[in-house]
């Protein structure tokens, strides 16, 4: 049965008590630690706040929303390795939002001596795209929960889906550009995702070159799994790790594109944004 798993960071099948109530009336999001930002096209006001959801004929859980990987930041602790210049005395910093040929990358986990980059990694973070909508199922849950709906919706018998093709497809084409461009400066690209996602894209699409993880290739994949506790809570854990290069990332499409960037003007990207505000910090979210 569909259903909602997580709503603003708090699980729905929590043993523990939760006022529902003034979880919705914060709509704050405590893997970013702000109110909610993923809001709804028809009403841009009012924020979505579903983590993830419990989907499938049988059913499991599954992450929809993005940020909802950033839980404990443990994503980045996870590509440190990666950062093979980096040295003792430097600071971490992550910096989000860099646009690159090919597009922007989500975050960029850095090394640096003071405003001096020594190394980075970059890393996106990508979940499962719904067909329909959640919105109904949230309304019902919040009516269940006892707290009042004044919004339409709850009523409505319109369901989601999930869009595996899809997402599959646009990250794939996605990183294709990005890692040609990490791959012709001698870095390494981090697609983290849910571990049911990699099983779906070694299924529907060519992944004959990818490796277990080896620091040699420039593409790395992370998965994670969400993992229920005696509490009723959730928490991600780190489930695998793969990687490939370029040439692993095109034949798994066919494609063929060129996109590269100097080193020396990605570190002048990354240089400017370094701030107190972009320090690495491992931060604790329930």
């Amino acid at each position: 049965m569909n259903s909602v798993l997580e709503l603003y960071g708090s699980s729905t099948g929590s043993n523990e008590p939760t006022d529902w109530k003034a979880v919705a009336a914060a709509q704050h999001c405590p893997y970013l630690a702000k109110k909610c930002i993923k809001v709804r096209k028809s009403e841009p006001d009012k924020t979505i706040g579903t983590c993830s959801v419990m989907y499938g004929k049988e059913p499991k859980p599954i992450i929809i929303c993005p940020y909802r990987l950033l839980e404990r930041r443990q994503v980045f602790a996870d590509c440190i390795h990666l950062l093979t210049l980096h040295e003792p005395g430097n600071q971490f910093h992550i910096v989000p939002e860099i646009s690159i040929p090919g597009g922007s990358v989500d975050y960029f986990l850095v090394s640096a001596k003071g405003k001096k980059v020594m190394d980075f990694v970059g890393i996106e973070l990508q979940t499962l795209d719904t067909t329909g909508t959640v919105w109904p199922e949230r309304q019902r849950l919040l009516k269940e929960k006892g707290v009042q709906v004044y919004e339409t919706g709850a009523e409505s018998e319109k369901g989601y889906g999930m869009n595996w093709k899809m997402t599959a497809k646009t990250i794939l084409v996605q990183l294709h550009h990005k890692v040609q461009t990490f791959e012709g400066i001698n870095k390494h690209l981090v697609l983290v995702i849910q571990d049911s996602f990699l099983e779906y894209m070694k299924q529907e699409f060519r992944f004959d070159q990818l490796n277990t993880a080896r620091l040699g290739d420039s593409m790395h994949i992370h998965t994670y799994g969400l993992a229920q506790e005696s509490s009723g809570d959730f928490h991600l854990v780190f489930a695998s790790r793969f990687s490939t290069d370029a040439n692993g990332i095109a034949a798994s499409l066919g494609l063929q594109v060129s996109s590269k960037v100097e080193l020396e003007d990605m570190l002048r990207i990354l240089e400017a944004k370094l701030s107190d505000a972009t320090l690495f910090s491992p931060i604790t979210s329930s």
